[in-house]
């Protein structure tokens, strides 16, 4: 019977990539990927020679009823993002969603990620987190950070560079000043880094250090009581 896959791939270093994914990706008859370009260069590495097609935000809605009919018609297909999971900040939901309402099986492989090496990384508690990937940029931005300031566990964001001071600002807004934070960059790349220390030394310290690459920001939950 035909199923989906969804199959991580490498968030920097294409060594990360697992046999089995290697495995699946050969044997699917489409990829469904976000940019067919950056996809077909780790595809070319691998020597994956299977057809490509373009599934991302902009036309997952649109798409995914179709694509359900091709797998209930036979055909395998895998997802695979630009970087990292399936499904966690990238797309992937409405079609597994879809999947598993019409009854096919959906197979998610183990793979990279960028926020458990990040996680891991921070040195705070991991027994417990909540990942919240990223903030809304305007509406519910506020709402979401009183809510957040009150979190006992550690808390994940995902960031880009250009909006990483911001967030560091806003969340000073409604968290304790001195509340610890690590922010993880690059990671599994030549320049990976992570700094480490309170939200105020975050911000004075990238206020005048040039940022590259995406940003995993880790915050350490409110004391308790």
């Amino acid at each position: 019977m035909s199923k989906l896959y969804l199959v991580p791939t490498p968030i920097g270093n294409l060594k990360d990539m697992t046999y089995r994914a290697v495995e699946v990706l050969k044997a699917v008859d489409l990829i469904l990927c976000e940019d067919t370009r950056t996809s077909g260069k780790l595809l070319k590495h691998y020597e994956i020679q299977k057809p490509l097609q373009s599934y991302h935000q902009h036309n997952e809605h649109k798409i995914t009823e179709s694509l359900v009919k091709r797998i209930e018609a036979g055909e395998n297909m895998a997802v695979i993002t630009d970087a990292g999971t399936p499904g966690i900040s990238d797309p992937g939901f409405f079609l597994v969603r879809a999947c598993i309402e019409n009854g096919i099986e959906v197979d998610c492989l183990p793979g990279a990620t960028a926020f458990v090496p990040a996680l891991v990384n921070s040195g705070f508690s991991s027994d417990k987190f909540i990942f919240e990937g990223f903030l809304p940029v305007k509406k519910g931005r506020q709402t979401r950070l009183k809510l957040l300031a009150e979190e006992t566990r550690t808390i994940v964001f995902y960031e880009s560079p250009h909006r990483l001071i911001k967030t560091l600002m806003n969340i000073r807004e409604f968290f304790e000043e001195d509340r610890n934070a690590s922010v993880s960059r690059e990671i599994t790349k030549l320049h990976e880094e992570t700094v480490r220390g309170t939200l105020s030394e975050l911000q004075a310290h990238y206020e005048n250090h040039t940022l590259k690459g995406e940003i995993v920001l880790i915050v350490e939950g409110k004391a308790k009581k």
